[in-house]
């Protein structure tokens, strides 16, 4: 712990141009530095500017994220350091444009770039790449601290890291590694397009087609549903290349955006996560390179498969962010909000609500970092993974609606942001798998236990 060693945080006061990423490293504090021949570890490139108070991170692997920790929910001084510093840049720079960019059903371009500015949308990615190196909890500490203020945020980096990034560097060969984990790191958002009309949770039902030709394949069919489609430059698409062998002639290609055949269609109007671009893609012979390939031919079901349960634990932590927010919300306002000459905090039948709720959060906190370090160790995950996706979402649809009855009337309009939490909680129980999907894994496995 920084607290406890002799080469303590050193701050300096800095000045100079910081119009661009690189400019702008003259103007920033090193927060953390190690002195010469300190081999402790330390987060890599967490920068504070004195100017305008923004943030970049980029976390250090260590041999720390594999070390048992005292509790699960015990963060290290450099996961601390993460955290706190991602949910600072959200509150300062998303949180005072989240109502519009709800409203608009957009997103900020320039706040895009700023996450990549910050190191986020490559955490996992070694350093080779452009990327952090850093370990898959950490990614789920940014979606955590990016879902208490704003979930489209929070989607928009889960997606990225637990889903593209993700199975980039798990089935990608190096010449794919090579070509697109630096643009993943630098300025390229990515989508992960399985979903279908007739092909939801019972995911390998998928239409879309996949034929050989000499160079290349041919890709025709539609995706519904694909999240940050609107924003993407790569796109890893799944298509059947034999239907008569059923799932077995799934595969998965990397599709970039210009590919020719390639467009993005309907963008949908939702009831919450609004500023997340949620689209259909249409493929209509659309050209993609054989070396584009992710994986071997007719492997994707185990892609999309194994993809989808890393990311249900991204779920967990983006709707565990949301059932905070509201809560931080919530107490903040009836800590101070008075009837009958009390804050109503104090009434015995609100306490009783609000402990409740405090327990649910802690539970769903505890379910969601275990599965997370679970992943990072290489362990088995996959029920607890489900766990979490499915109580986390619970537990976030009941604390954004008690977090609206607590603040009473201003609750229920869009001053508060309360309201905006409540709409955003309910996607947690559909998306990457319904609560009845996670059951049913959830059942499958407990019954192999005991089997």
């Amino acid at each position: 712990m920084l607290a406890e060693h002799p080469h303590r945080v050193r701050t300096q006061r800095l000045s100079g141009d910081h119009t661009s990423a690189r400019t702008r490293s003259r103007a920033w504090e090193l927060a953390n530095q190690r002195d010469a021949g300190c081999e402790a570890p330390f987060v890599r490139d967490v920068w504070v500017c004195f100017g305008c108070s923004r943030f970049s991170i980029a976390p250090r692997a260590t041999a720390s994220y594999n070390q048992p920790m005292s509790a699960v929910t015990v963060l290290s001084e450099e996961e601390r350091l993460f955290a706190t510093s991602v949910l600072g840049f959200a509150k300062e720079r998303i949180a005072p444009h989240a109502a519009r960019m709800d409203e608009a059903a957009a997103m900020d371009p320039s706040l895009i770039e700023e996450l990549f500015e910050l190191g986020v949308m490559g955490i996992e990615i070694p350093e080779q790449y452009g990327g952090a190196g850093s370990s898959f909890f950490t990614a789920i500490l940014a979606v955590e601290a990016f879902g208490r203020v704003d979930a489209s945020f929070s989607v928009l980096v889960d997606v990225q890291n637990t889903l593209v990034n993700n199975a980039l560097l798990r089935w990608g060969n190096e010449e794919q590694k090579q070509r697109y984990l630096p643009q993943m790191t630098s300025n390229w958002v990515g989508s992960y397009a399985l979903s279908e009309a007739g092909s939801g949770s019972d995911a390998f039902a998928l239409e879309a087609r996949a034929t050989e030709h000499d160079d290349h394949w041919l890709l025709n069919g539609q995706k519904l549903w694909i999240t940050n489609a609107n924003e993407s430059k790569l796109f890893i698409v799944l298509a059947n290349v034999a239907p008569e062998r059923g799932y077995k002639g799934i595969t998965a290609f990397l599709v970039e955006r210009d590919f020719p055949g390639f467009g993005v269609g309907k963008k949908e109007n939702k009831l919450g996560i609004r500023a997340s671009s949620t689209c259909a893609l249409n493929l209509e012979n659309c050209k993609v390179p054989k070396r584009n390939v992710l994986g071997e031919v007719g492997k994707g079901y185990k892609i999309a498969i194994e993809t989808l349960n890393e990311g249900r634990i991204g779920i967990g932590a983006q709707m565990l962010g949301i059932a905070q927010g509201a809560f931080d919300h919530a107490m903040a306002y009836m800590l101070q909000r008075k009837q009958f000459g009390k804050a109503i905090a104090e009434f015995q039948g609100v306490q009783f609500q609000y402990a409740r709720l405090a327990m649910e959060i802690e539970a769903a906190r505890l379910m969601v970092y275990n599965a997370a370090r679970l992943k990072d160790e290489g362990r088995p995950f996959i029920k607890e993974a489900a766990m979490a996706k499915l109580f986390a979402s619970e537990v976030a649809e009941r604390s954004a609606s008690m977090a609206v009855e607590f603040l009473g009337g201003v609750g229920f309009t869009k001053e508060y942001p309360v309201e905006k939490l409540y709409r955003d909680a309910k996607i947690g129980k559909i998306y990457e798998g319904t609560s009845n999907m996670q059951l049913q894994t959830i059942a499958k496995l407990v019954a192999n236990e005991y089997g």
